[in-house]
């Protein structure tokens, strides 16, 4: 069941966003406030939120720790307006951007080793508690305030609504490619499913020389992928045919689906000591066959977003490789709608909110 309703912060700076107010998850105009800028945080106007599916997760409650009030959003892109006495890598006018995570203990192992996003503790960007009790806000509103060290510079030559949905998509599949060493060039990687995430899967793993072959339950989607977002190959993963030829061929595999599916034939199609890397989160668990792994010396793995200084290196990366999301952009009051159609997957491939255009003053 939902928490209690998130307690209401008595902060200074007065904002406005949307808001779901129950777990039915409908959206509406929203007045609240956010801390004063602190000797490390930085103040920024957002200009362009993406939408995520685990937006939808959060504000309908359906992995049950949500709390309400609600604003979502943690692909969050703007302009900053102020900086505290002790910032030191940033400046008023700096485009900048805000993820998955505002907050980590700063002390345990996985943060003295740039893993912040494996903390115990850490602070998600919307609905998480914080030490007074207060919840935080997310990237659907006027403006945010957080400390710099979870703060990511948007170089000059990305544009920022076409970014936004690397914050959260685009870092969930750049760094399990980083990490599991699949980003060799020569390297054969597989890319289960052609939505938000793997979309862009595709586009960093071409740019880090890799030939990918995505995988995918519908046909329909093989022009997409290889002529417009440059996939080498196209498997059907329903075609046993397809399958059976391309069994142990593939030195990796990033899974980025999130409905329930069978592993073994993604297994199958790996060569010996491959990886299948899911950062897809079904909500039934996996059946894992053990037979297969021994005899590949195959590994199953996992990866969660990425720390902050990944995060910076994969924005660098896009700037570098002129990697962008495929996007529609949306005014704010059509956000319930676009929730309806992202549930039932009607986008390409991912909506981003124009929130500095569209977004209102409070009421």
């Amino acid at each position: 069941m939902a928490r209690e309703t998130a307690k209401e912060a008595k902060h200074p700076k007065q904002a406005f966003g949307w808001a779901a107010r129950d777990s039915s998850g409908v959206l509406s105009p929203f007045n609240f406030s956010r801390r004063a800028t602190g000797e490390k945080d930085v103040t920024f106007k957002v200009l362009y939120c993406g939408v995520c599916h685990t937006d939808i997760h959060m504000i309908k409650n359906e992995w049950g720790f949500s709390s309400y009030p609600m604003v979502p959003g943690h692909e969050v892109v703007g302009e900053v307006t102020e900086v505290g006495s002790k910032v030191e890598k940033f400046k008023v006018g700096d485009k900048v951007g805000v993820g998955y995570i505002v907050g980590s203990c700063r002390s345990c192992d996985n943060c003295t080793n740039d893993l912040e996003n494996y903390c115990p503790k850490i602070m998600l960007t919307s609905g998480a508690f914080v030490g007074d009790g207060t919840t935080t806000y997310g990237g659907y509103s006027d403006l945010m305030v957080a400390d710099e060290h979870f703060i990511v510079r948007i170089p000059d030559t990305l544009s920022l609504d076409a970014t936004a949905p690397l914050l959260c998509a685009g870092i969930t599949v750049y760094s399990p490619l980083r990490y599991y060493g699949l980003d060799k060039p020569g390297l054969h990687v597989g890319v289960v499913g052609l939505g938000g995430l793997g979309h862009v899967a595709i586009k960093f793993a071409k740019a880090m020389g890799l030939k990918v072959t995505v995988i995918s339950t519908s046909s329909n989607k093989k022009q997409e992928a290889m002529e417009h977002l440059g996939a080498d190959s196209f498997l059907v993963s329903r075609d046993h045919d397809q399958i059976k030829a391309a069994i142990g061929t593939m030195d990796g595999i990033i899974d980025t689906v999130s409905a329930t599916h069978p592993l073994l034939p993604l297994i199958d199609l790996l060569k010996s000591n491959g990886k299948l890397v899911l950062v897809g989160a079904p909500e039934k668990p996996f059946e894992l066959p053990a037979f297969p792994l021994i005899m590949g010396r195959k590994m199953v793995g996992g990866s969660c977003t990425g720390s902050m200084k990944e995060m910076q290196e994969m924005i660098d990366f896009a700037a570098e490789h002129n990697i962008k999301a495929e996007v529609e952009v949306i005014p704010i009051d059509y956000v319930n709608t676009a929730m309806e159609r992202l549930h039932k997957g009607d986008v390409r491939y991912r909506f981003v909110i124009d929130i500095g255009n569209t977004l209102n003053s409070g009421l």
